[in-house]
């Protein structure tokens, strides 16, 4: 069991915990049950409360006794008895339900909308009939005064049919273009439906007369919210004679009076996706939606959040048990979701047990896992040495690899790498030495590249450090443990090249301070040679010293600028007169050219000439063959042009 909390509000996920595959036979799920503690303590509330594949719809029936949950692969409805705890029955179908409405207390006459235009009645014994409506149906409400079925879809019209005399009345014909949500008041009957332009139609049966218009997709619009499309309606639920909640597809929910056009409150999801269920709470005066993400529960009155869920799957259905904290869910995989949440209400008379079991429930949350198989893939079993167990009873093919035996997986892993506990062992005994070398006093270790750059950023740490000492302040962080100039200090290509120009210009004194690094440089290096651990200050000036020396005046750094501008230029003139030298000793060999078929040399002057004239445009080529009289271009009398030229021998 699982076991969360928001606002101070605990949420018991029951269907939480290790789950066993479902290819294992009962026999086999007894014997691990006896085995294992954790399966023996898992709560498993309803025996195999779930479907092969997706649930889309749960609903429970108006005496308590019976959930029923539709789903797929194949599409199939599922009875579950509260009082047995345990499976009813279950039914395949010819196609997938859209929804479906218990129409009696208990299961006895049910009807399903399915995705085919087919409406499919069940009694008791199973299938009883089956209809068409003339277009696809998305959703259905049963009006129990006239024994009426609305059916609202892809269709402007709103289908009736009669279940006392077995046939389809006359239709309401509405302004909506499609409609995709509708809802029968307990209290009073009226008929509303939500459409697929935002707004809200309310029909009283006994008249077949529209009587009210709600424009929800302008009111769902406030200043906060930022809405793409146009908003059409997702879901649609009355609370007693005057109230109405409204979802839409961008994920707002609007409360409504009926006596009012505007909403009594907006409440937005804030994930832009469609709501899919609402349901009224009316002991902590709540409102629990639902979009495929996360379900929140609200109060009517101020809009303030209670709680939120967020499962692991998308949700489909949200099914609140009635006078209980017991809360359900279809959702986008097998199990069904069961959250107990005590807040709301005590437990139902078939689990009144689980109200002493929260008392002393811990927060242990755990995820589904098979703990006593290993999945492995093809690659796994031929580097264990198993790839012959392949179509044999100790593996179990799923997806893209197989299940196997935890304890069969642990002795073919021994037997593969005998050493792989002495290598583990040997790596922490390593980790341990390390440790104990680290509180050592360790010598400066230089980097393998710009080693005169990490000596002198050493240095400036060490200065800053006694200067923030004595000022009492923070120290900055060194270059030398960053890591975003990690690079500068391993990457050869990184390298301060100190003959360069700009070096030498940007830092004319460089050459006193370098060369008393190099000193030190080569102290350290003997020192590490040594191992020895204490690092000691070379012989001669002292720091203090060494510092006053460093600090120069403006008049000598001056006069180390114009020294290095000398050595610059004659390091020019060096550069030039051994260019020459080499410009005079090489020797212009001659160049041979080739001349293409039909062409006559007569100079290089005349193949420049070619080469500047193919540069040219064509406009300017015909201009100047015009000027030499080789081409002549002029106008007909039919208004087309003619060119005559003279070919070149």
């Amino acid at each position: 069991m699982q076991v969360s909390s928001l606002n101070e509000v605990k949420i018991y996920s029951l269907s939480a915990g290790r789950s066993l595959p479902e290819w294992l036979s009962d026999r086999k799920k007894r014997a691990l049950q006896k085995k294992d503690v954790d399966i023996r303590r898992r709560i498993e509330l309803i025996q195999d409360f779930e479907m092969p594949t997706v649930s889309t719809k749960i609903k429970v029936s108006r005496d308590g006794q019976y959930i029923m949950a539709v789903g797929t692969y194949k599409p199939r409805v599922r009875c579950f008895d509260t009082y047995q705890l345990s499976q009813k029955f279950e039914r395949c179908l010819d196609s997938e339900v859209v929804t479906f409405e218990i129409l009696s207390d208990d299961y006895s006459k049910i009807v399903f909308l399915e995705c085919g235009r087919f409406v499919e009645f069940h009694s008791q014994h199973g299938h009883y009939y089956k209809t068409r409506i003339p277009k696809f149906g998305r959703d259905f409400s049963y009006h129990y005064p006239s024994c009426d079925l609305y059916f609202v879809g892809a269709s402007s019209e709103v289908y009736r049919l009669n279940l006392e005399q077995g046939r389809f009345l006359n239709s309401l014909q509405t302004e909506a273009s499609e409609s995709n949500v509708c809802d029968i008041n307990p209290v009073h009957f009226l008929f509303a439906m939500g459409t697929a332009e935002g707004k809200v139609e309310c029909w009283d049966p006994r008249t077949r007369n529209r009587v009210g218009l709600l424009d929800c997709a302008l009111s769902s619009v406030t200043a906060d919210t930022e809405i793409e499309g146009l908003p059409s309606i997702s879901a649609l639920k009355f609370d007693g004679a005057l109230n109405m909640a409204v979802g839409t597809s961008t994920g707002q929910v609007l409360l409504y009076d009926l006596r009012s056009s505007n909403p009594l409150i907006v409440k937005d999801h804030h994930y832009g996706l469609p709501i899919k269920s609402i349901q009224f709470q009316h002991q902590l005066d709540l409102i629990i939606s639902a979009d495929s993400r996360i379900i929140k529960m609200w109060n009517k009155d101020t809009g303030k959040i209670f709680t939120s869920m967020e499962p692991e799957h998308e949700i489909n259905d949200v099914c609140l048990y009635p006078n209980s904290g017991m809360l359900m869910t279809a959702n986008e995989a097998p199990k069904m979701n069961i959250y107990y949440i005590p807040v709301l209400g005590p437990a139902p008379k078939w689990c009144s047990f689980l109200d002493n079991l929260t008392e002393e429930l811990e927060e242990n949350p755990e995820s589904t896992v098979y703990d006593d198989y290993k999945f492995v893939t093809r690659k796994d079993l031929e580097n264990l040495g198993l790839a012959h167990l392949i179509g044999s009873s100790l593996l179990r093919a799923y997806m893209h690899g197989f299940f196997m035996d935890i304890r069969l997986y642990h002795k073919a892993k021994m037997m593969a790498n005998p050493f792989a506990y002495e290598e583990y062992r040997r790596e922490k005994i390593r980790q341990k030495i390390e440790e104990t070398r680290a509180q050592r006093v360790q010598l400066k270790k230089l980097p393998k590249v710009n080693k005169e750059l990490a000596l002198k950023l050493i240095e400036e740490e060490g200065e800053d450090q006694q200067f923030s000492k004595k000022r009492k302040q923070k120290n900055l962080p060194s270059l030398l443990k960053d890591d975003r100039f990690k690079v500068m200090f391993e990457n050869p290509d990184f390298q301060v090249d100190e003959q360069s120009e700009e070096f030498r210009l940007l830092n004319p004194l460089v050459s006193k301070i370098s060369e008393k690094r190099k000193r030190k440089l080569k102290i350290l290096e003997e020192l590490e040679a040594q191992g020895q651990e204490e690092e000691e200050e070379p012989e001669g000036k002292a720091s203090d010293a060494e510092s006053s020396e460093s600090s120069d005046d403006e008049k000598g750094w001056v006069e180390e600028v114009r020294k290095q501008r000398k050595l610059l230029r004659q390091e020019e003139k060096l550069k030039r007169q051994e260019r020459l030298k080499e410009d005079q000793q090489t020797l212009l060999k001659p160049q041979f050219f080739e001349i293409k078929e039909g062409e006559e040399f007569r100079s290089f002057k005349d193949s420049a000439k070619k080469q500047k004239l193919m540069k040219k445009t064509l406009e300017d080529r015909l201009k100047l063959e015009e000027k030499l009289g080789t081409l002549n271009v002029s106008d007909t009398t039919v208004g087309s042009k003619q060119a005559t030229f003279k070919l070149k021998k």
